[in-house]
Formats: structure tokens, C-alpha cells, sequence
């Protein structure tokens, strides 16, 4: 007796009613809330603390406030969000950030050294760091958590050291440019109506990212149809395009309104496409994710997981190097008190933004939208006047939900495997 093949035999073989037609890629319109969920939040707390403040929040001074205030937070979450992806942790963050400000105001201070070497020095001294606390994570096996806690007590006391248990300053005109500086209006003021004036040049800047947004997208989705794989239909995916790019320029018009773009947000920029480019372009990103989400199969597939995880550490050093200059350069001093509790705001930046708990998972996109989200709390809680324990508790409130929306996600989707 012959049966007849049904819909699920022919679909197997790619020839049946249920099997997508060769050539042909499908729509997919769906949404999922564990990646884009993080943005949902931000602008809806945005969109709070601007009811909250009459306006305040999206001033044009304000919104500048907002970055440069947070933007050594915002360095260290790069770092952070690699560590945490591989299943590591890093507890030493604002001690290394203290000891290297520490050691380049020394250098640019006392010993009066040119700034460019005393800054190449201090990254090299955060690499040393990274270096020495990566050996005891990745070749002798201690654990991170130990090891940075250890590193926490060590670099803090280091700290006092250098310093004598005093601050040490003023820094270079160009460290402080750095670190509070903007760019200069190079093409002069342009007319916007309502709006008033903007620094052209800025506006040009905003263009030309708004253009690489669309055309990175563009890319991906005509990768996408190459291989025959579902993507948005047209309309969602030019809504997908539109969003992000008029947030992209409501911001640059913003700060071209007040003085231009902060420095800091330019070294920021180049860091996110620098390293969004690591994690999704290069090998060694994707071994990041390997360790993280399976260190067992990442070894057995051939990954050095040490070597992954010492250049890590190494990484964070130089980082967090990097934050410690921008910070002493932001409070014109280097002092024995920088950097407390940098870990924990780098931490919240990490997992607010989308990291696992369990390693494996994140983006570089996502821990700085992570860090905003902490930045925006503080600055609107500043502004509608609120008490520092009230700004912990909503902080704290935050970093629980989202740890606990992701183990939740977590096992609703073994609960439908």
C-alpha cells in the first residue's frame, strides 16, 4: 500500500506546500522583547522625566550634562559588557580607574612628562593591570569574582600611595578639552526656525551617521534576502530606519544648539563602532560569545579560551585607564576618592543593558543605552529635586527588574522547548 506524503514529508524535502519557494525570502513581523525591550524602556523613562521636569530633560545644556557626566561610565560598560558575555566578572574597575589617574597625574604633574606620553603611559599601565589580573583568572583559575575583589583592595590602596592621600592637579589644557571640551563650530551657525541656531558642522556630522545607519541596515537586509531568509516587510523596516535616525538628529541638533559635540562623545562613538564591530565582525568576538555561552564546546571547537579571556582583563585595564584620565581631566585633579563605585554603575550598565546572567548574551549597544538609562535616573531625579537615597532605590528597583526580566525570559523559553 502506497501512502501519500503529507505537507510535513514534502516539506523535509524542500518541495512541498509548506517549504519556502527557492529564491524567494518571506516576511517576518514579529517582536521580540528581550533585544528591543531595553530601548522600549529608555524612551519611556525619557519621556518621564521630561513630563517630570516641564522640558528640562531634553534641554539642550541638560543633554550634554547627560553625556559628559557619565561618559567614563560609559567606557567602563564596554568593557564590562565583553567580560560579563564570556561569564566573568570585574570588581576592580574603580580602583584601577583611581590608581590610573593617579599615575598620569604624576607624570603630567610632577614630572611635568608631554601629555601624549603620559597618556600612552597610563594605558599602558592599565594593561599591565588587565594583564596582572587576567594571568589569575585565565591560566591559574582563580576565579574573577575573587580575584577583582582582590584587585579592588590592591589598586585602591595603590591609589593612596601614588597620591599621599592628596589630590593632585591642575592637568593639561588639553586632557581638560578631553574631557569637557567641544568640538569647535567649523562652518559657522545655521538658521532652524523655532529651534534657533546650530553649528552646521555638527548637523553635517548627525547626517552622515544617519546615513550609516540606514545604509548598515540596508546591507543587512539585502544579506538577508541573498540566502532566502525572512526579513521586515518594507513599511517596518523604514520605521525601523526612521526612529533611530530623527532620535540621532534631535540629539546632534541639541547639542549644536548649545556648544557643539562634546569630545568625549566623539571618542565614544568611535569606541561603540569599534568594538559593535569586534563582536559582530571579527573572529575573536564571536569566541567571546562561544566561551560565554559554552565553555566547554568553545574549547572543544578549538577556541583559546585563556587567551580569550587574559586579552579580556587586558582590555578592561586599558579601559579603565582611559576613564581614569577623562575623569581627573573632568574634575581638573586626581584624587584618592575617584572612581567609587564605578564597578557597580559599570555592572548595572551591563545587565540593564541586556546582558545574561549566565554569560553568552550582549551588546555593545545595549550597555551604553544600559549606562544612558542609569545617567538619565540620576540627572532627572537631580532635576525634580530627589534625595540620594531615593536615587539608589530606583537605581537598585532597575538593575533587579532587569535581571529578573532576563532570567524570566530565560525560562520561558525552556518551559516552550
Amino acid at each position: 500500500m502506497t501512502v501519500a506524503p503529507t505537507n510535513a514529508d514534502l516539506s523535509v524535502g524542500g518541495t512541498g506546500p509548506s517549504a519556502p519557494k527557492p529564491g524567494k525570502a518571506g516576511f517576518k513581523l514579529g517582536f521580540d522583547m528581550k533585544s528591543s525591550g531595553i530601548y522600549i524602556a529608555f524612551a519611556l523613562i525619557v519621556v518621564l522625566f521630561t513630563v517630570l521636569t516641564g522640558g528640562d530633560m531634553l534641554a539642550p545644556q541638560n543633554i550634554s550634562n547627560i553625556i559628559v557626566q557619565n561618559s567614563y561610565i560609559l567606557v567602563l560598560a564596554i568593557g564590562m559588557i565583553l567580560i560579563i558575555i564570556a561569564g566573568h566578572i570585574d570588581l576592580s574597575v574603580g580602583s584601577v580607574v583611581a590608581a590610573c589617574g593617579a599615575f598620569s597625574a604624576v607624570m603630567m604633574v610632577n614630572w611635568d612628562l608631554p601629555w601624549p606620553i603620559a597618556v600612552i603611559a597610563t594605558l599602558a599601565f592599565g594593561a599591565v593591570i588587565g594583564a596582572w589580573q587576567g594571568y589569575w583568572v585565565a591560566y591559574f583559575g582563580i576565579p574573577a569574582f575573587i580575584v577583582t575583589l582582590a584587585g579592588m583592595l590592591l589598586f585602591r590602596a595603590i591609589t593612596l600611595m601614588i597620591l599621599g592621600n592628596q589630590g593632585i592637579g591642575p592637568f593639561p589644557e588639553e586632557v581638560r578639552t578631553l574631557a569637557n571640551g567641544f568640538t569647535n563650530g567649523f562652518l559657522g551657525n545655521v538658521g532652524l526656525g523655532a529651534l534657533g541656531g546650530a553649528d552646521l558642522f555638527s548637523i553635517i556630522v548627525g547626517l552622515a551617521v544617519v546615513v550609516g545607519i540606514a545604509v548598515v541596515q540596508w546591507r543587512t537586509r539585502a544579506g538577508r534576502l541573498r540566502y532566502n531568509q525572512a526579513v521586515d516587510p518594507m513599511w517596518l523596516f523604514a520605521v525601523k530606519v526612521a526612529v533611530p535616525a530623527v532620535l540621532v538628529m534631535f540629539v546632534i541638533v541639541q547639542l549644536a544648539r548649545f556648544r557643539n559635540l562634546p569630545w568625549v562623545l566623539v571618542l565614544l562613538a568611535v569606541l561603540v563602532v569599534g568594538y559593535t564591530l569586534v563582536t559582530n565582525r571579527a573572529v575573536f568576538g564571536r569566541q567571546i560569545y562561544a566561551v560565554g555561552g559554552n565553555l566547554q564546546a568553545a574549547t572543544l571547537s578549538g577556541v583559546k579560551v585563556k587567551s580569550v579571556v587574559f586579552w579580556l582583563f587586558v582590555n578592561m585595564g586599558v579601559l579603565s585607564a582611559l576613564a581614569g584620565i577623562i575623569f581627573a581631566g573632568r574634575l581638573n585633579q586626581a584624587n584618592p576618592t575617584a572612581g567609587n563605585s564605578f564597578e557597580l554603575d559599570a555592572i548595572a550598565a551591563a545587565f540593564i543593558g541586556g546582558a545574561a546572567v549566565q554569560g553568552g548574551v550582549g551588546k555593545v549597544v545595549g550597555a551604553i543605552t544600559g549606562g544612558l538609562i542609569m545617567g538619565v535616573i540620576n540627572n532627572g531625579m537631580s532635576l525634580i529635586g530627589a534625595e540620594s537615597e531615593e536615587v539608589m532605590l530606583v537605581k537598585g528597583a532597575v538593575l533587579l527588574a532587569a535581571v529578573a526580566f532576563d532570567v524570566w525570559s530565560k525560562r520561558r523559553t525552556s518551559a516552550a522547548r
